[in-house]
């Protein structure tokens, strides 16, 4: 096991701030303003073939909390990169989810397909795996991500304490989908109330770009709410889906078609970077509150929302149902008792707008400031 602790020089910057492609990690962790992580982690363990890397930006509020992403990156450097960014940006979602977690994230390196099916992933890969998290002693919680999945969870937490995701049958709360979609659901409620002065979307017409997991309970939630809803999805099994449960929906060939079209919201919930410099002066929405991690494609992009005039619910802020959901877990998981932490995410998402309008600065600008504030409170104490 290789260990190296970063030096924590509590640097704190914005999430929704321009991803860091340098070629040398260390620059990032001891030069950047991105940086500012308490320890970094790489892992090997050859007879697996695991090659991972756990980074920790912060604990100031509690353990930390963040997926683990399992993915073929083009360079060890490129992973690491990935790894920092991901962990600040779990260190601001927690602190405006009002969790008791700070930062973290986990990368494993390599095809996330099975063995058997030509990848790297195996059983004994995520058993050593998890036996690196346990090495942390409960400074990082992991959880699903981007390549890996409940099944994956329920095999790291035979050797460590420290995991959620799991399955029910495991003792954990399954599928994050659920709170994921229903807090970008009281994101766009708040959004509305803001704007329109009600808490609904009805008789609004909302444009979702992807209808994969969240998606699809998010149209749910707006059909149920009275709302006009428009779809697209690169995935024509996910169209199908949808259609056959609310036939009601108007379905568009494209994401450009969707945003083009007449909007009151658009709602991202597929890929990151989805609001960027040919996108956003096409919008027709008002709103824009979806479900994607890492809407804004770069730094600025929040003020040219704020310039046309178009409220953009910071995306951090209204996704983190899924991970007040397995942070449950760690307390014997009770829907109940997640879903009435994901509800707050209405009054989160409203406070956010209403210091954004007393400062004068996007939204983006003010839930970062929020966000830092607590976790420089939680510090001083």
């Amino acid at each position: 096991m290789g260990v190296t602790t970063v030096t924590d020089v509590r640097h704190t910057v914005s999430v929704d701030g321009p991803t860091v492609r340098a070629s040398d990690p260390l620059s990032v962790l001891f030069q950047s303003e991105q940086g500012g992580h308490e320890q970094v982690v790489l892992c090997q363990d050859r007879e697996s073939g695991l090659k991972a890397v756990i980074a920790i930006h912060s604990t100031a509020l509690g353990p930390a909390l963040g997926g683990t992403r399992f993915h073929a990156y083009a360079s060890d450097e490129e992973a690491v990169l990935d790894a920092l960014n991901l962990a600040r940006g779990m260190s601001y979602k927690n602190a405006l989810a009002g969790l008791e977690h700070g930062g973290g994230k986990a990368v494993i390196i390599g095809d996330p397909a099975s063995v058997e099916q030509g990848g790297v992933k195996s059983e004994e890969l995520l058993l050593a795996y998890g036996r690196f998290v346990a090495s942390l002693g409960g400074r990082y919680v992991t959880a699903c991500d981007v390549g890996t999945y409940v099944t994956d969870m329920d095999v790291v937490a035979r050797e460590n304490r420290w995991t959620t995701g799991r399955s029910p049958e495991n003792g954990g709360a399954g599928d994050s989908s659920v709170l994921t979609s229903f807090g970008v659901f009281q994101g766009m409620r708040a959004s509305a109330q803001h704007l329109w002065g009600e808490p609904t979307l009805r008789g609004r017409r909302v444009g979702v770009a992807g209808v994969g997991k969240v998606g699809h309970h998010l149209v749910a939630h707006l059909i149920e709410d009275g709302a006009d809803v428009v779809v697209t999805d690169v995935l024509d099994a996910s169209i199908d889906r949808v259609r056959a449960r609310f036939p009601q929906v108007t379905v568009v060939d494209s994401t450009s078609d969707l945003i083009t079209g007449e909007l009151d919201v658009y709602a991202p919930c597929a890929l990151g970077g989805a609001l960027d410099d040919v996108s956003v002066p096409a919008l027709t929405a008002k709103v824009v509150c979806g479900a994607a991690n890492n809407q804004l494609a770069h730094p600025g992009v929040e003020k040219d929302l704020a310039d046309r005039g178009i409220l953009y619910a910071p995306d951090y802020v209204v996704n983190a149902g899924g991970v007040i959901q397995v942070a449950d877990e760690l307390h014997g998981f009770d829907f109940d008792r997640a879903k009435a932490k994901a509800t707050k995410i209405y009054d989160t998402t409203l406070a956010i707008f209403d210091r954004a309008s007393s400062e004068g600065i996007p939204p983006a600008e003010a839930a970062d400031r929020i966000a830092e504030q607590r976790m420089a409170e939680a510090r001083r104490s």
